[in-house]
Order: C-alpha cells, then structure tokens, then sequence
C-alpha cells in the first residue's frame, strides 16, 4: 500500500527490510528513485509497475511476480535505471520510445527482458539463468521518436565502444598465431606443421609402413578405407625388354634439349612452408577494407548486451523481427542455443565467449545480417554458427573450436562473408556448406579438424579462397553431391588423409591451390564428377598426385563433413528453393560436361602423378607431371575416352605415360621427357599424335598386347633401347614419325615390329641423325607442349641440320579398312 502514497517528482522512497505486495497494478507517474535498505534479498518487491513518468531509479531490490502478472515492470515511453537489483520468475518489459539501463542485475528462475521498438537500452555486468525460453528478446525495428535519455545513453554507448575496440586491437596483437591464449587445454591447438621438414619428422617410418600396407594384392589403405591401388604393368617384362634392347657399343649417348618447351616454368615451383600462408587480418585491418562491415561496427541501436553472464538455461539473446542488437565481451554457458538472430534482424557480436551450448552457439535465418567478430565459440553440441534461409552475416577474426560437430554451417541459401576465422579441433567440418549454402570463406585458418577442413555437400556452393587448410584427419576440402563451389588459392597441406575430395556429383573450380604434404592423394577425384582443376600446385603428397576413380562412395564416407543434424533443435523443417540464388560471382564460369585437368603441376609425389580408373569421359590438358616416384600418368581403365593434350610429363620415377588394356585414350601435343623407364607404354586403343617422346631410359613408345593405336608424327628419341617397339598383336598405324638416334655408332633399326603381325601397318617414318658438331636440339617446332595450348601446333617438320634415313615399308593387309568395325579409331591408309 506504500505506492498508492502521495509522491512529489522525484521523491526518494527508502524501504526497510520485508516483502511489499500489491494487489493491483502501481502506476507511477512522476519520477521517483526507489530504493531497498540494507543487503540485497532484505526487501522483496510482488508488485507490478506501470511507468508513465519521464524517469525512474530502482536499487537494491528484489522483484517477484504478483499473483495477476509475470510482468513486474513495464515502460514505453520512459527511462528507467536498474541498479543492483534481483528478478526472479518475472518479466522486464520495455517498448520503443523507452529505454533502459541496468547494471549488475541478476534474472535468475527464468526471468527474462524484453526489449520491443527499443531505440537503445544498455544491460551492463548482468547475470541470467533458468530460463525456459530467451533470456533476453529484442523485437522490432527501433522506432524513430526519441525520449530525453536517448542521447545520454548513446553517448555511454560510445564509450563502451571505444573500450572495447582498444581491446580488440590488443587481442588481434596477440593472436597472430594460431592459438587462443591462456585457458584450458581445450583453447589452444596443439603445435602445428609449419614446413615439409616437420612433416618429414614425423613421417620416418612411413616408406616402411607404405611397403607393409601394400602386402600381396597391391593395395594401400587411405583414411575411412578408400583403397588406393598400386597398378605396375608388368615391371619384370619390362626391365628385361630393355636388357635385351641395349646395344653392346660403348658410344656416347647424344641426348636432344628440351628445355624450351611450353610449361618449363611450371618445374621451377618450390614447396611453400608456414612464411608463404597468408596472415589472418586483425580486425581493424579487415574494418579499414570492409565498408560495410566498419559501418556494422560503429553502429548503435537497440539493445546493448555488455559484460554479462547468460547460463543453464533454454536460449540467450533472441532477436526477431527487424529487432537490433549488439553484444559484447560477454560469456553465454551452457544454454541451448545462445544468440538467434532471425527475421531480417541485425547484430553486432564482439568479443563474446559462447560455449558449451547442446545446441548451435549462434543461429542466423530468414535474412538476418550482422557482425560476428572476435568472438571465442567453443564446445557446442552442434555446430559453432549456423548460418540458413538467407541470413547473410560478416564474420570475421573468431576462435570456432572444439565443437562435437562442425565449427560453422552455411544452408538453405545462407550467405554470409567468413574471413580471417581460426576454426579448429572440431569433430565435424570445420567449414559445411549445404543445401544451396553459397558462402565466402576467405582467409582463414582451418587446421587440426578430426574430419574434412571444408565439406560443400547437397548443391551447396560458395567461394573458398586464400584459406589456410591444414591437419585435418579427412580431406581439406571434401566437394560431393552436386556440390558446386569456388575453391581458389588456398593452401590445403599436411592432412592426414586427402587434399582434395571430389566426391559423387561433385563439381566446382578447383584453381589456383598449393595442395601439398598430405598423407593421401593430392586430389581424390570420382569420375561421375565434373570438376575444373586449373592451374594447381599438387605436390609432396604420399601418395597420388591426381587420381580418378570410378568406383561409388563407401557408406562410411558418404558424408565426409559429418552427419550434421540440419534442423533446428530437431524440429522438422523443408527447404524451400530460392529462385534468387544464383550469384554473379560464378556468372563468368565455362559450363563444362567433361572433367578438366589443365594447367596444373603434379610434381614430386610418392606414387603415380596422376592416375586414372574411370568410367567417364576426362580431359587432361597442358600440366606439368614431373619427378613422381611412380609414373607420370596412369590410365588403367577408361571405358571413355580419356585425352592427354599438351602436358609435359618429366623425370618421373616409372614409365612417363601408361595406358592399359582396353583403355580408350588419346595423347596430344605432349612432351614425355627423361623418364625412368619407358616413355610411354601403351595396351589400350586411341592416338598418339604429335608428341615429344625424348630421353626416356627405355623404349621411347611402347605398343603392345592388343593394342589398337595410330602412332603419327612422333618426335622419339630413347635413351636405351628402341624408339618405337610394336609387339605382340597390335593393330593399327605407326607412320611419319621422326626418331632420333641417340647413339652415334648404333647400327640397330630405330623401330622393333613383330613381321608376323599382319595388322599393324609401318611407313613413312624417318631416322634422324646428327651431323658432327650440330646442335642437338628439338626445334621447327619447339620442344612440345607449345605454350600452354597444344590444340593449335602444327605437325611436325624435318629439322634442316638433320641427316635422313628412311626405314623399309612393312607391308600388311588391314581388313575392311577399320578396326572395330568403325570405331573412332579407324586407320585410312
């Protein structure tokens, strides 16, 4: 009854210590500063107030719901002040023009502030727990009138802001590496691989335990069971083949240059270490280059969260509607979710600690926008951010770790620009687009993930660019069903199974990358998909530089980001297409229906450069494929055609081009250079035409079984051994091809044939010769391949200083005129 008192403007009441109770709603409607004498918890308030005056100051009280509301306070057009006081199971209501501001308040029991229309309303060093629902809900555009405390409050709000940008910067100085700082073991990485020494350290047994994994059927085992096969065609019959092909003279073998040719430049590329990864930005760096994201940064509106304590309760911060928010430094425990920001609201999110929750840390739909920056979200039961339905946040210079599932989550036509982010240790991607999730993920730091560093599944899309990808146990970046995106300059390296993954129905440009030092294939490819690779360095890897396979996925990879659970908080949801999805920053790609290889350098890996096991059609165009302990290429099977065109394959560790039985493939305007073995050994059926086949320890090109192949226009020269050997039952036509004699005294035919195969058809070809003292070059044309563009060379011409044999015609009778009863690879005599 003590409200219902006579009160002048701004009146101090003092309460004494006891529980005050008010049957009706108090209406107060001049300002007055009520106050609680004594220790916090000696006066207990079950009153409902209704604020109608400009101001009102409330300290050192208890409130509790009265029996006719849960609303024990309420404004919407005044200021109140709330300092050191308790809520329990009661609602704090304020609605635009009012504001508020309330420092070292405690919402215990469930209670919780709603905050609608709110122009500004700060919340300092408060605690909320126990809720069954948001702890605090902001709703609604803030309204544009403004009441007299606007200004001061937004002044104050300046001043947080400016406290803790300097933080920020303080904390962006300290975190250039890749760690979080002081705290439990769960916040900080382990030590990273920086260079391939340090992966080398680590790998002294490997070439031992390489050799006991292949074990009696020629199988390696990679991560999940993918099984990598090791096809060495006949390695005895070769080595003998040659030991019966040396000549018995002493001469000096003449080798021919080749140093001119086309990719020269791409030999020269070194491995990179930790000096070439690009740096995270601190955050003023990626403000000063961001316009948008600095004006997200420097605005204040709506409801400031600063300092506080949210935990053990259902949800943290909700924000609908249009509604506004910004929360800093503050910590979110143990919730379901922490902060939802939905409905084309806005937040700016700054140094906020969010862990533990059993659901997402942050969750973003239907448009929603903001600033997530420097924030540490660790340990949730899903994933770090979710980001789906349009939302389109920036997020920018986070910790995102030690998740039970992914670190960040970008679905259902989520956007959003992911920059300069350690993302780590999480037991799922660190990176899961899906669902027509198109995302820029640029310049960030994704390491130590216990699955695939990036996973783009389900039609997802995105840029991927100048990340840092690194140890990760599945692949760097996992690209499968209909997964379509962008993955452009970053370094994927040091992972413990694959660099690259291109899945079933995967697509995507894959340009620009270093993928090196990692335990599997550089790129694991699935010939049902339809992937670009352009212009990458794949190099060091233990085992495949490039290999295509064509058997389907293992259950137990299908899903290499995890099987994520996509609905939010196990509702159930359906995806609704957006027929505004498509960007214009995938306009400018070619449409392709073939996979394309072109540009890249597959160097210096442990097993063949790139293999092939297909069923589909695929184009190799213009790589270099150079110093790989096994062959350079390997085709055993290609049930389509595969074409080889303008590559340079060179000092590989085997045989440079391998094609085996029934394998469709054409090989181009390449130049197959200083190979260990054979240049190139061919069973299958389909072209070599216009190649440079030249200073290969064996024979130069080698046809054999039952092979149906047109040999035309070769330039060859074999260290060792025959230029061209043709054996057993080939059918087809070696013609008008140049063989250079590389000892000078030899006295040998420069091509082997079987005289009685009557089905292969020998002519026109011609034994070069060096004149005493001539230079000892390929040139009129160059060395193959020709500038990066084999389609345009011309054929062959006899070089002017060379002396010209001609060797004997063999004569044979080619049924019907084709092969195959005319198959593409019909011979026209």
């Amino acid at each position: 009854m003590i409200f219902k008192l006579f009160l002048r403007p701004y009146d101090k009441v003092v309460l004494h210590a006891g529980v005050y109770e008010e049957q009706v709603e108090v209406s107060l409607k001049v300002p007055v500063e009520i106050v609680g004498l004594g220790k916090l918890g000696d006066v207990s308030l079950l009153v409902s107030f209704d604020q109608q005056c400009p101001t009102v100051r409330l300290c050192n009280l208890v409130f509790m719901p009265a029996w006719f509301s849960p609303v024990v306070y309420k404004t919407s057009s005044g200021h109140v002040q709330l300092d050191n006081c308790n809520f329990e199971g009661c609602q704090l209501h304020i609605r635009g023009p009012g504001t508020c501001q309330a420092r070292f308040c405690s919402f215990a029991q469930g209670s919780s502030a709603h905050f609608l229309g709110v122009a500004i309303s700060l919340m300092d060093s408060c605690e909320f727990s126990g809720g069954d629902s948001a702890s605090v809900t902001v709703e609604g555009a803030p309204v544009s009138e403004r009441n007299w405390a606007f200004k001061h409050l937004l002044a104050l709000a300046k001043t947080f802001n400016m406290m803790t940008s300097n933080g920020s910067t303080e904390i962006s100085n300290q975190g250039g590496k890749d760690s979080v700082g002081a705290g439990s073991h769960v916040n900080t990485p382990v030590e990273g691989v920086n260079t391939m020494e340090d992966w080398n350290k680590q790998e002294v047994d490997w070439e031992a335990n390489w050799a006991k994994q292949k074990g009696g059927d020629g199988l390696l085992s990679s991560q999940d069971g993918t099984m990598i096969e090791e096809d060495r065609m006949e390695t005895s019959s070769e080595s003998s083949e040659v030991d019966d092909e040396q000549d018995d003279e002493k001469s000096t073998c003449l080798k021919l240059s080749y140093d001119q040719h086309g990719l020269a430049h791409l030999s020269k590329a070194d491995t990179p270490d930790s000096s070439a990864f690009p740096a995270l930005l601190s955050l003023s760096a990626e403000l000063q280059r961001d316009a948008e994201a600095r004006d997200l940064a420097a605005s204040v509106q709506g409801c400031l969260l600063r300092r506080c304590l949210l935990h053990d309760g259902k949800g943290g911060v909700h924000l609908c509607n249009h509604g506004q928010a910004r929360l800093e430094a503050n910590v979110f425990r143990g919730l379901s979710y922490a902060v939802r920001c939905i409905q084309n609201a806005k937040m700016v999110m700054l140094s906020n600690e969010v862990c533990g929750c059993k659901a997402s840390g942050v969750f973003l739909r239907l448009s929603a926008q903001g600033l997530i920056a420097e924030n540490n979200i660790h340990s949730n039961g899903e994933a770090g951010l979710d980001i789906r339905k349009g939302a389109n946040p920036i997020i920018l210079c986070n910790r995102i770790h030690s998740g039970l599932r992914s670190g960040i989550v970008v679905l259902g036509n989520g956007r959003g620009s992911i920059r300069s982010n350690q993302i780590y240790g999480n037991k799922e991607a660190g990176v899961y687009i899906l669902f027509n999730g198109n995302p820029v993920v640029s310049g960030n730091h994704i390491f130590q993930g216990l699955a695939a560093g990036i996973a783009v599944n389900e039609n997802g899309r995105g840029l991927i660019n100048e990340n840092v990808i690194r140890q990760n146990q599945w692949g760097g970046a996992d690209i499968r069903r209909g997964g379509d995106p962008v993955l452009r300059d970053n370094f994927i390296c040091y992972g413990y199974s694959d660099g690259v993954v291109v899945g079933e129905r995967g697509r995507g440009l894959i340009e620009g990358n270093h993928i090196y030092g990692n335990r599997g294939c550089g790129v694991w490819v699935m010939s049902s998909s339809l992937p670009q690779l352009i212009g990458n360095h794949i190099t060091h890897n233990r085992m495949y530089g490039l290999a295509v396979f064509c058997r389907k996925d293992t259950e137990s990879a299908r899903d290499r980001g995890g099987p994520e659970n996509f609905n939010e908080e196990r509702e159930l949801m359906a995806w609704e297409s957006d027929i505004d999805s498509e960007d214009e920053r995938f306009s400018s790609r070619r449409p392709i229906t073939v996979a394309l290889v072109e540009n890249n350098c597959i160097s210096h890996n442990r097993a063949v450069g790139v293999y092939v096991k297909s069923s589909e059609p695929l184009n190799v165009v213009a790589n270099m494929v150079n110093s790989n302990r096994g062959d350079g290429v390997s085709v055993i099977q290609s049930a389509q055609l595969t074409r080889l065109v303008g590559n340079c394959v060179l000092c590989n560790g085997w045989t440079g081009v391998t094609v085996d039985k029934e394998c469709r493939v054409e090989l181009r305007g390449n130049g197959v250079y200083s190979n260990n073995c054979h240049g190139v050994c061919f069973r299958g059926d389909g072209l070599i035409v216009e190649n440079d086949v030249v200073g290969n320890n064996a024979v130069g090109i080698r046809v054999m079984d039952n092979a149906d192949v047109k040999v035309l226009r070769n330039r060859v020269q074999a260290l060792q051994g025959y230029g061209i050997s043709v054996k057993k039952r080939v059918r087809g036509v070696v013609q008008e091809n140049l063989i250079y004699q590389s000892l000078s005294a030899s006295t040998k035919t420069p091509i082997r044939t079987n005289k009685q195969n009557l089905e292969c058809v020998v002519l026109n070809n011609s034994l070069l010769t060096p004149r005493s003292q001539a230079l000892w070059a390929l040139d009129n044309p160059p060395p193959r391949p020709h500038n990066s563009n084999p389609s345009s060379v011309t054929p062959s011409t006899l070089p002017a200083n060379l002396t010209i044999t001609m060797t004997n015609r063999i004569t044979a009778s080619v049924e019907s005129g084709c092969h195959n009863n005319g198959s593409i690879f019909c011979s026209i005599l």
